[in-house]
């Protein structure tokens, strides 16, 4: 196991550019964020332009030559999809397209999210079905990419055991597996005890993770909360929240896993800017005492 960072911190923590974030914190590695548009972040902007529109060979070239350059790898692609959009086709080729440009530069994981349209109106199977057709078809699509999907537990969707075990048990595949997300099932609302017992059972199919941790009153964390409760006052730096994440990295390296721990740090809002570096910066310190 390695650390890494999702590319997008480093703009909330005030730093000019991703190499420069990344050196401040000690990190090579990040996921790199795709837009729908085709778009991706520079490493480091081109005057005011932080985005590139990857719409052509040369622009990927270009992009990617700076991967080379300044030696940052890439963990993993992250996709916000929407597998029941208004237009699927639309839907379909762009992760497609996502994939294939992954495989060009040697990213091995696609984060997938399982948050969909209507899915608050849609009973359980009904969506259970819907994601396994649109899963089996980008597998399918994709066979000799190389190229894994991780579904991660995002939402109140993704954040259901019973759904989530039932679309990758549907799904069937060894590259399709899970981005275990380590704070979104204790944001969900269940008790502490239960987040391990959770990760666990879901550790066998990780292929990528996102790490944030939220700090709870005592007396709240073993109780059934409402999903989301108070998030946005308990979120916490991830070194002091009240997931143990040396107990959930033990639980992933017993599952074998041994991808990335990937920095996601939501509590920067509740630092000044000049602050914000600092927390990313023992954020990565203390994950990597424990990889």
């Amino acid at each position: 196991m390695y650390v890494a960072i999702r590319d997008c911190m480093f703009e909330s923590a005030g730093f000019d550019s991703i190499v420069e974030g990344l050196e401040f914190v000690g990190l090579d590695t990040v996921e790199i964020d795709i837009g729908r548009n085709r778009t991706a972040n520079w490493l480091v902007p081109r005057g005011d332009e932080k985005r590139v529109v990857l719409d052509s060979p040369a622009k990927v070239r270009e992009w990617w030559g700076d991967y080379e350059k300044y030696g940052v790898k890439g963990c993993a692609f992250l996709l916000a999809n929407n597998f029941n959009a208004e237009d699927m086709q639309a839907e379909m080729d762009w992760v497609l397209w996502a994939v294939r440009l992954a495989a060009e530069v040697g990213v091995k994981v696609c984060r997938i999210d399982s948050a969909m349209a209507k899915q608050h109106e849609l009973p359980r199977d009904e969506r259970i079905a819907l994601f396994v057709k649109r899963a089996r078809e980008l597998v399918a699509a994709t066979a000799g990419s190389g190229v894994s999907f991780g579904i991660e537990n995002h939402g109140a969707q993704g954040n259901d055991p019973v759904w989530m075990q039932a679309v990758i048990d549907g799904v069937g595949d060894q590259r399709f597996g899970y981005t275990m997300d380590t704070g979104n099932f204790y944001w969900a609302g269940h008790p502490l005890s239960k987040v391990y017992q959770i990760l666990e059972q879901f550790a066998p199919w990780a292929r990528h993770t996102h790490v944030k941790n939220i700090k709870y009153p005592p007396e709240t964390r073993e109780t059934q909360r409402q999903t989301g409760w108070e998030y946005g006052k308990y979120v916490s730096p991830i070194y002091e929240g009240d997931i143990d994440h040396q107990r959930v990295a033990k639980i992933l390296k017993a599952a074998g896993y041994q991808g990335d721990f990937c920095i996601e740090d939501e509590s920067l809002g509740h630092f000044e800017m000049a602050e914000r570096r600092h927390v990313l910066k023992r954020d990565a310190d203390y994950l990597k005492t424990l990889v």
